[in-house]
């Protein structure tokens, strides 16, 4: 197998990234509607013109924050669940690394969910490219389902959409409970849940 020799980053790509990184950032914590040219420059020092060099509106750069967010998502969830064997294993490991990543970003808070509450009701690139996101990662997660039930480690007649919809509300109650609530066992509770529900529907 050849090995991928990658160059190094020119000097307008390394400032992207740092742009990028540092938006990311005040977008986890302020909201992408939060996420302002003007303090994103002061907080990397560099000039409005600076940033927008770079990304030529704030619309540019909200996109460029949301596929950022996206690829480590992949990256830390999807990629690594999907060396694990086809079925529970990989299912398990999905969701598994799903809320170790959401517990993590308690402090600050999931692109995914709370770009969902801003953007539900407002049209625009930025909702149609998180929703081209956010619908990846379900069809990610229904095709484990799938192939769990396909390998026979869930009862025949199980509903991989439904499965993954519980799912989803798991990791829905985790987030509420773990940043409004300030829950100490949210992580546990979306756990225990996540076991409770696959137990239901094990094929003994």
């Amino acid at each position: 197998m050849t090995e991928t020799i990658q160059r190094p980053m020119r000097k307008g790509e390394q400032t992207r990234a740092t742009i990028l990184e540092a938006a990311l950032e005040l977008a986890s914590r302020d909201g992408l509607e939060g996420l302002t040219i003007g303090v994103l420059a002061d907080r990397i020092g560099m000039s409005k013109s600076g940033v927008f060099a770079h990304f030529g509106s704030r619309e540019d750069l909200q996109l460029g924050v949301l596929r950022l967010y996206n690829h480590q998502f992949e990256q830390e969830v999807v990629y690594p669940s999907i060396r694990e064997p086809r079925g529970l294993p990989r299912l398990q490991s999905l969701f598994r690394r799903w809320v170790d990543r959401v517990s993590l970003e308690i402090a600050s808070g999931c692109i995914y969910i709370s770009g969902a509450v801003e953007y539900d009701d407002r049209p625009g690139p930025i909702r149609d490219q998180l929703l081209d996101m956010v619908d990846t990662w379900q069809r990610a997660l229904q095709r484990a389902a799938q192939q769990a039930l396909d390998a026979g480690h869930l009862r025949p007649g199980t509903d991989p959409k439904q499965l993954v919809f519980e799912m989803y509300g798991l990791v829905l109650a985790l987030h509420h409970d773990a940043r409004f609530i300030r829950s100490p066992v949210a992580v546990s509770r979306a756990q225990a849940g996540f076991q409770r529900l696959i137990a239901s529907a094990r094929l003994e």
